[in-house]
């Protein structure tokens, strides 16, 4: 199940609250526990586009993802796809607990809220930080400064880390990463976590939560920072720990992997765990059924045709060198878009490919040893519980994919932009800029093609390029546009530049 993602789109639920009266049960029982807090409903939104904001608050932002998650496990199981244990990234960890039955639905809401207020209350003014590396050397950059509050916050994938910590320390990160030529990207979530500056919340939330029903359970719960699966343990405790503790995704997928599983799906919008999965070992399959044009299509797909391998990959063969070779190309329809979570499911018992088949040997890449890198001065200690005023950024951008950026010419080689910015002309320039950066004939650049889902262009290759557009056309608010990145299109990109243009000149 996701952490913090963006928050979801309107009406991206409809089709499932239709079709499934375990969904509509669901999304009432949410909708329940979030006007005995005060909240405003959180189904609505997501079963009507009704243009009502989605940004409403930290706390309407965790529910609309865990009302996300849960509706898309609903719709697996009734379907008849069955885990054999459900993963949740950091607070999909608590998503993770009501999809498999160990707490209601309504108490795994209160606790979101819980642990979302116990976290404002600190008002801790932190940053977190995706670095394209491994987990070894995201902790020797976070350790060259020193700090007790600076650390590696996740390991998700072979080349795909996050560092946490206060928010100036982080930029400082930030420019030796760039120093070194190491892909960052930061990333706007409401509650930096993961880091011993949380003791302070964790406590307050052992404190003040209300404490909940817990229950066997129907499936597994398999904790990435526990490293093992979820006992008896108090979900309170389990909460408060993982906001100071590390979250390994790498090595629970890995393990999982080991054990038989070979079929991952994501319970979320759009690939972004399923990313670390493919990275981590390449050659299982991922599903993510609400990025395909027929969600439960896709999902009896699964269930009823274990065959089709390659039919349901979460990033389906449709770049342009496949263009190139028609025979290659991935019968799947193209994902929406992109940002979702990961249920490992057993291969039906009818599937002509089982899941217990042996998987290729994994080897563990070698890392050439990192360039030497500035010494940083050790920051002074921060006071154990700084009080810090809070004020609530914007939903949190898609996680950044698990690949260093590709060294590209310098902005300045590409010729100036031209004088007249309109759309097709500045279309064109894109296409000239991408391709160059890219290797791609710039003919083949669809403006309508998603350069994640379609083109393979990860999220850290996305924000290097932003970069650079918003750099010759003088936009420099434009790298930050997180639609850009969640939903990218040359096509978007352009219109973005020339309505930047027009309110600069106007």
């Amino acid at each position: 199940m996701p952490g913090t993602v963006a928050a979801p789109r309107g009406g991206v639920l409809r089709d499932l609250y239709d079709r499934y009266e375990t969904v509509r049960d669901a999304l009432s029982r949410i909708d329940k526990a979030a006007g005995g807090l005060g909240l405003p409903d959180i189904s609505t939104r997501l079963i009507e586009d009704d243009g009502t904001s989605d940004r409403r608050g930290p706390e309407v932002q965790y529910l609309e993802i865990f009302a996300v998650s849960l509706a898309t496990h609903h719709m697996l199981v009734a379907e008849g796809v069955e885990p054999i244990a459900i993963v949740g990234q950091s607070i999909g960890e608590l998503w993770a607990l009501a999809a498999a039955g160990h707490l209601p639905v309504e108490d795994a809401a209160r606790l979101a809220v819980a642990r979302s207020q116990a976290l404002t209350r600190q008002s801790w003014r932190g940053k977190m930080l995706a670095v394209g590396v491994d987990g070894r050397r995201a902790e020797s950059l976070a350790g060259l400064i020193d700090h007790p509050h600076l650390v590696l916050a996740c390991e998700n994938a072979p080349r795909q880390s996050v560092i946490s910590g206060p928010e100036e320390l982080i930029r400082h990160v930030e420019r030796v990463a760039e120093a070194l030529g190491w892909p960052s990207l930061p990333l706007d979530v409401p509650h930096p976590t993961h880091t011993p500056a949380m003791a302070q919340a964790a406590r307050d939330l052992r404190t003040t939560a209300p404490r909940v029903a817990y229950g066997s359970g129907r499936w597994r719960v398999r904790s990435p920072w526990l490293g093992r699966d979820v006992g008896d343990d108090d979900p309170v405790d389990l909460v408060a720990g993982a906001l100071t503790a590390r979250v390994r995704m790498l090595q629970t997928v890995r393990e999982l992997h080991a054990a038989g599983a070979d079929v991952f799906v994501e319970c979320g919008e759009w690939p972004v765990v399923t990313k670390f999965v493919e990275s981590s070992v390449p050659g299982v399959r991922c599903v993510v059924p609400l990025s395909e044009s027929d969600p439960v299509a896709a999902v009896r797909a699964l269930a009823e045709d274990s065959t089709a391998i390659g039919a349901f990959s979460s990033r389906p063969s449709a770049r342009p060198s496949d263009r190139l070779l028609p025979s290659a190309r991935a019968s799947a329809p193209a994902p929406a878009g992109p940002p979702s979570a990961v249920a490992v499911v057993e291969e039906p018992a009818r599937a002509s490919v089982p899941v217990s088949a042996a998987p290729a040997p994994y080897t563990e890449p070698v890392a050439p040893p990192a360039p030497a890198v500035p010494v940083i001065a050790a920051a002074p200690p921060v006071p154990a519980d700084p009080v810090i005023s809070y004020a609530p950024p914007a939903p949190a951008t898609a996680q950044a994919a698990a690949a260093p950026v590709t060294q590209a010419a310098p902005v300045d080689a590409v010729a100036p932009p031209s004088a007249g910015l309109d759309y097709e002309t500045v279309l064109a320039e894109l296409r000239t800029l991408y391709g160059d950066f890219l290797g791609y004939p710039p003919d083949l650049l669809g403006e309508d093609d998603g350069l994640e889902s379609e083109l393979g262009v990860e999220s850290l290759k996305q924000v290097t390029l932003l970069g650079r557009v918003s750099e010759r056309y003088d936009l420099p608010d434009l790298r930050s546009n997180s639609s850009l990145l969640t939903a990218g299109t040359l096509r978007r990109i352009a219109e973005g530049v020339v309505q930047g243009r027009a309110e600069a000149a106007g």
